[in-house]
This record gives structure tokens, C-alpha cells and sequence, in this order.
């Protein structure tokens, strides 16, 4: 076998792996007019249960990449999650709102990820810039002052074949062939527990095992339960020293594991595996043309349901800053800001996750929530929203490095969909001249203006803050905020450096 020497064919981005945060970062891109090839081993996606949460965050960057609409009807609300201890008592109690939050969505998702590896699949096969290449095995990346070239196998013909990318992001898994080219090591947090994991398919209804994920925090044993979508529930077991994986996956092991809640008369088994939860962070994100996301880049206990929801995150943070260094001559150093900004957030979760996981071994509540109460209420916990680590605005003062509000506007749509996938100005209403001249500015550097009067939902936001404008990035988050009017127009500075040009229609709310 030989590389085949036809022309090498270049592109702005090559994607290794076409997961959800693959195939995510390529909708993102590829909908910008970024040429995208996305290289997957895989002739399909995996059939069986993986992933099962996903929450509000995610669910925006769904509806920026065209897909929300048709996500939500595969998906159910989650109303959250409880810790119980070996009596049966109430430990930790981390309820969801059945509200829309401020991010536009509800805070917690259910889903079957095979429904949305097809979902995502199909609107990538509807975008002219992207392709996808399964079936092919990459196994060398050579990179230059340029670009980067890949080398891959068609594990359906055989042929060596290779392609040239401006830039190459591994989306690659836990085992991560990018992340080995990078050099990264990683930072351990201290958790790597085996435990099986076993989907079942309800044959009867069973409403009495409830719609809450639950923790059971026995240290004998301990389990967590997941409601799924449909029929779908989830059991994930802690594993003994003494108990080989073979000896775990077996049925019969499986069912007397399980008879405490369900018995082969009520359930199917659609899956079982053991897994050695790991919770780690690469110190390194990027070497010049090459970057990593998702699982490549971090690894979490499943304990917070956030694993997934952090590698979205990496997709879109990462997105708009490869659009504008590519399209936009941003310049590169921009792209050192993904690792900046992100490790700390993800490390965050991750923390928390361990700590949990803690909690689930040992009942102790305080040493996983410091400062939690010690009476016989459960403890109420609330979901973590953290900033963004230093990067782009390293001032550290809230709103910046947070998540924009998404509010609904006076049309009816969500505010995202009224500025699109750019820049964008939010701004007190002031006098029609002033308004006009802060639209034409924005106008000329292609930032969306949002002009908010009384009646504004963003009112009451702007006013929390103390703000009189705020400058939102393509992924939502907070970049910088003025006090006072004529603080405003300076914001538009910042935008200018960073972003690619592009035509956007200036909307007001």
C-alpha cells in the first residue's frame, strides 16, 4: 500500500472523530463558509445508550447550528437529581426548575445519543462546506509553519490517502491520537473508580422508580439510577476489587445486581459494559495547527451529567476564534485563549463531580459541599455556573466570562436568533440619533445591535449589572460591559480585533 499521489486536498479544518462534539464543531464551522472535512473510523454511530444529559448551555449551542427544533422532540426534562443514603434518607436534594431558564431552555435534558448523532449527521450531509469521511483510520499528522498534513487509511479499500488542513482539531476520544501528537500530560484529580453500567429497556411501566436520578450513597455498594427518554432507564454500579469485568457483564451477575429495583420479568438488558471512570485534564490544548475537545481534552465522573456538556462548550468556544483567525486575520495567538478559558471552567466540574463521587463512598456531605448544612433537611444544591478562566477579559468582574442572557423577544424569538452567529451589542435605548449613529457603527463592523427600551426583557439584566451595554461573543458569553453611554461605543473596539467580517442584519429588540 501506498499514499495515493493525487493533488492533496486542502481544507480549512480537518475534524478527527465525528462524535457529538465533532460533528458539532463542524456545523458550527461549516455554517460560517469554513471548509470542513471531518475524518471518522466508524461507519456509523455507536447504537447503544452512551451519553444521557445534557442542559440548557448545550441546547443553545443546538439552536445556533440549526438542530434544537429537532432535538427537543427525542428529549424529556429532567427534574433532577437526589443522594439518598442506605436508609433511604433524603442527603442531598439537587431539584431542577420545570421553568425556561435564562439561557432560553430548560436547565436539564434527557436524551438517547444515537437520536442526536443522526440528527447531527443529517444536517452536516446538508452543508456543502463540510464532508465526512468514515471508515478512515488517521494514523499521522505532519505539521508545518502552513498547516498540517493527515495521513489515513479507507479501512474499506485499504488506500492510503491524505489531506491538508489549516488547522487539525482532535475530537478523538479518551484515547486521543491528537492529544499524543500534541505531548500533552495531564492533571489527575484524584478519581478513577471501575463500575458497571447497565441500560435496560422497560418492558412495563415502573413509575414507582421515579423520574429523579438518584445517587445511592451506600459505601458497600454504591449505585446511581437514570431515568431515559421513553422507556429507557439506567443503572450504574460500583464495581468490588474482588470482581472481574467479565464476571460483571454476565446476566445472571447483572440481574443480582439489579433486583433490588428490577427483576427480568420488568426490563430487558440493552447494554452492559464496565467502566473505569477517570477524572483528568490535558495541561496542553494546543501545539500550533493542532487542538483537542470533548474527551480528548478532559475526562470526568459521570456524577454531574456534565460530560458531554463540556465538550459542546469546547466546540463553541473554540468555533468562532478558528473563524476569525481564518476568515476574519484574527491573529493566531487568539486560539492560545481556548486552552486559557476553558481548563479552569472544565476543571471546575470535574472538581465538583469528585467530590460527589465522594460523597456517593463515603456520606459525607460536608467534605463534598464544604459549608453544606448538617440537619436532617437534605442539603439543597443548586446547579454551578462557572466564568470562563482568563483569556479574552481576565478582570474577573461578573457579567464577563459568563453566559449572556437569552431571553424571548418582542416577535417572539429567542434573542439568538435575532442576532445571529456573531457579535453582538446589547444597549440601553437612548435618544433616536444616538441609537442611530450606535447602529451605523455597529452596522460597519458587522456587530448586531440590540436597542433596549423599558419594556426590554434585557432591561432588568442590564440593571442587575449596573450595565448600560454589554458585548456578547458568537458563543454567547459576556466579553465586556459599559457603565455609562458614551462608554458604549468603545466596546465596539474590542469586537473589532477579533472577529471575522461578515454581513449581519442589525436587529433591535
Amino acid at each position: 500500500m501506498s499514499i495515493s499521489d493525487e493533488t492533496i486536498e486542502v481544507v480549512d479544518v480537518a475534524i478527527v472523530g465525528l462524535g457529538p462534539v465533532g460533528a458539532t464543531l463542524a456545523l458550527l464551522l461549516g455554517r460560517a463558509g469554513l471548509s470542513v472535512t471531518v475524518l471518522e473510523r466508524e461507519a456509523e454511530p455507536y447504537p447503544l445508550p452512551r451519553a444521557v444529559h445534557f442542559d440548557d448551555e448545550v441546547m443553545r449551542v443546538f439552536q445556533t447550528i440549526g438542530i434544537a427544533a429537532d432535538v427537543l422532540p427525542s428529549t424529556c426534562l429532567s427534574p433532577g437529581m437526589l443522594f439518598v443514603d442506605a436508609d433511604g434518607r433524603r442527603m442531598l436534594d439537587w431539584s431542577r426548575s420545570a421553568n425556561i431558564g435564562p439561557q432560553g431552555w430548560h436547565e436539564s435534558y434527557r436524551f438517547h445519543q444515537p437520536d442526536l448523532e443522526r440528527v447531527l449527521r443529517h444536517k452536516l450531509a446538508t452543508l456543502p462546506e463540510a464532508t465526512v469521511l468514515t471508515r478512515r483510520d488517521v494514523f499521522a499528522i505532519d505539521q508545518d509553519a502552513g498547516g498540517a498534513t493527515l495521513r489515513f487509511e479507507d479501512l474499506a479499500s485499504g488506500q492510503l490517502e491524505q489531506i491538508r488542513a489549516r488547522y487539525v482539531v482532535g475530537c478523538d476520544g479518551a484515547r486521543s491520537l491528537v492529544r499524543r501528537l500534541i505531548g500533552s500530560t495531564s492533571t489527575d484529580l484524584g478519581f478513577h473508580e471501575r463500575w458497571l453500567v447497565v441500560d435496560c429497556l422497560l418492558k412495563r411501566d415502573r413509575p414507582d422508580l421515579g423520574d429523579h436520578s438518584i445517587q445511592f450513597c451506600e459505601p458497600e455498594r454504591p449505585a446511581t439510577y437514570v431515568r431515559g427518554v421513553g422507556q429507557r432507564r439506567r443503572w450504574e454500579i460500583a464495581a468490588h476489587d474482588d470482581e472481574s469485568n467479565a464476571a460483571l457483564i454476565e446476566p445472571a451477575k447483572i440481574w443480582q445486581l439489579l433486583s433490588r429495583w428490577i427483576t427480568p420479568e420488568d426490563a430487558d438488558l440493552e447494554r452492559a459494559a464496565v467502566y473505569m471512570f477517570h477524572s483528568v485534564v490535558a495541561r496542553q490544548w494546543r501545539r500550533d495547527r493542532l487542538l483537542i475537545a470533548g474527551d480528548s481534552a478532559h475526562q470526568t465522573p459521570p456524577f454531574l451529567g456534565q460530560g458531554l456538556c463540556a465538550g459542546i462548550r469546547d466546540a463553541s468556544n473554540l468555533a468562532w476564534k478558528l473563524i476569525a483567525v481564518i476568515r476574519g486575520g484574527a491573529d493566531d495567538a487568539l486560539l492560545d485563549s481556548y486552552t486559557s478559558e476553558r481548563a479552569p471552567h472544565v476543571t471546575e466540574y470535574i472538581e465538583l463531580a469528585v467530590r460527589l463521587g465522594g460523597l456517593i463512598n463515603t456520606r459525607a456531605v460536608e467534605r463534598a459541599l464544604p459549608g453544606a448544612s448538617t440537619s436532617a433537611e437534605p442539603v439543597r444544591m443548586s446547579s454551578i455556573k462557572p466564568r470562563l478562566g482568563p483569556g479574552l477579559a481576565p478582570d474577573g468582574v461578573r457579567p464577563i466570562g459568563m453566559p449572556g442572557p437569552q431571553p424571548c423577544m418582542s416577535d417572539g424569538r429567542l434573542l439568538d436568533d435575532h442576532v445571529g452567529y456573531g457579535f453582538a451589542l446589547i444597549a440601553r435605548a437612548g435618544d433616536d440619533v444616538a441609537d442611530e449613529v450606535l447602529r451605523r457603527q455597529c452596522r460597519q463592523r458587522g456587530v448586531a445591535f440590540v436597542a433596549v427600551d423599558d419594556d426590554s426583557p434585557l432591561r432588568t439584566w442590564l440593571d442587575h449589572g449596573n450595565m448600560n451595554a454589554a458585548l456578547i461573543r458568537p458563543d454567547r458569553y459576556v466579553l465586556a460591559v459599559a457603565e455609562t453611554p458614551s462608554d458604549a461605543a468603545n466596546l465596539l473596539k474590542q469586537a473589532l480585533h477579533l472577529q471575522a467580517p461578515q454581513d449581519r442584519k442589525a436587529c433591535a429588540a
